[in-house]
């Protein structure tokens, strides 16, 4: 792999998290910007010229991403890995949404305006949405060759889809009011799923495993992110009745799962979550502009996680890195080396390279106190 200099003990690293089993510090996400390109910014002549240049011309892409690597630092267990992303959420688009970009987000235009109108949701590979996708990722992959992996997208899941289809508002009224249609196109979606995932799979596969966006992650095999995010607006009732079984088929299909629990409005969905076997680690995002995940008051959810033998991934931005290393050595101190992994947004060099020193003089096979 090109730009990061320990892979294969990166990889190795990566298959003891999955089963707790991970010696020495937890494994950490580290990024460095190299001297004189902090604050970090591209460049006027390698910026993209417009939208359409940005999300879906592969040349833009991953010349945009190779300056990035080639002004970084991969610490720690920080790996160089390709966004081709269509935003969060993009099987809404392969299934009949229209994908408005924007500079800083993607939003993906309800589509549905009666269920009994409308065909079902099925695996569709002419689908204009999912062909240029696709497409990006076929002439990227040429682009990059081996130098590091093209990592699988934010597809989403389940009922997240069919918010994106529906809207939320009137998608709860569906469950309200038609609830077996609903759980029927909650099927479909979970039908056809891992078609799509498999289809981006065949170009994102890199030496037997996996990178999936956004949380950085890499294991042997199939590795996902999962997620309910409108399990916010769901009581422990309907997530049960609309989410739980689509989670539990999804897993089954996949060999390294990551579940992304958004919002402190679902942490009432912990004691169903951890019913799903095939999730092997948990991560919590507090909601927009909150404290990261080193806060005492989240120790309601990794107590549960821990409990259930799942591993732990927490978000540490709260603070200048004075407060990433205090506030870090509470959650290592509690919960142990072991099993955790410690996200950390890019950094000056220096700050990088003080921060994993301090790891590996007071972070190594700590056995917790849980």
């Amino acid at each position: 792999m090109r730009y990061k200099k320990d892979w294969e003990a990166t990889k190795q690293r990566f298959e003891d998290y999955w089963k707790g089993e991970n010696t020495g510090r937890p494994l950490m996400r580290v990024t460095g910007v190299k001297p004189g390109y902090y604050p970090f910014q591209i460049p006027e002549e390698i910026k993209s010229k417009s939208l359409e240049e940005k999300y879906m011309d592969p040349e833009s892409v991953v010349r945009r991403y190779r300056y990035y690597c080639e002004t970084h630092e991969f610490l720690g267990e920080s790996f160089p890995n390709l966004n081709a992303d269509f935003g969060p959420g993009s099987l809404a688009a392969y299934l009949g949404s229209e994908i408005e970009f924007q500079d800083r987000t993607v939003w993906f235009h309800p589509c549905v305006k009666e269920w009994e109108d409308y065909p079902e949701l099925k695996f569709d590979p002419e689908n204009k949405w999912f062909k240029k996708h696709i497409g990006l990722f076929e002439e990227c992959k040429k682009l990059i060759g081996d130098d590091f992996p093209i990592a699988i997208p934010d597809l989403m899941e389940n009922v997240d889809v069919l918010a994106s289809l529906r809207g939320s508002m009137d998608l709860l009224y569906d469950m309200i009011e038609e609830d077996n249609d609903i759980v029927k196109r909650v099927q479909q979606v979970t039908d056809c799923y891992q078609q799509y995932y498999d289809a981006f799979y065949k170009y994102a596969q890199y030496e037997g495993g996996s990178a999936y966006t956004v949380f950085q992650i890499f294991g042997s095999g199939k590795t996902q992110k999962l997620q309910c995010d409108f399990s916010a607006l769901l009581s422990p009732d309907y997530f049960r009745t609309y989410v739980l079984d689509s989670l539990k088929q999804a897993t089954k299909s996949l060999d390294h799962v990551l579940y992304h629990l958004d919002g402190p409005e679902s942490i009432k969905h912990m004691d169903a979550l951890m019913e799903v076997e095939g999730i092997d680690a948990l991560q919590w995002t507090s909601g927009d502009h909150g404290p990261d995940g080193t806060m005492e008051e989240w120790d309601v959810i990794y107590d549960k996680a821990r409990a259930a033998g799942k591993q732990l991934w927490v978000k540490v931005y709260t603070g200048d890195l004075k407060d990433w290393i205090r506030n870090t050595d509470r959650i290592v101190k509690k919960y142990g080396s072991k099993g955790l992994y410690l996200f950390f947004n890019d950094m000056p060099l220096e700050w990088a390279e003080e921060l994993m020193d301090y790891a590996e003089k007071n972070w190594c096979d700590v056995k917790g106190s849980f």
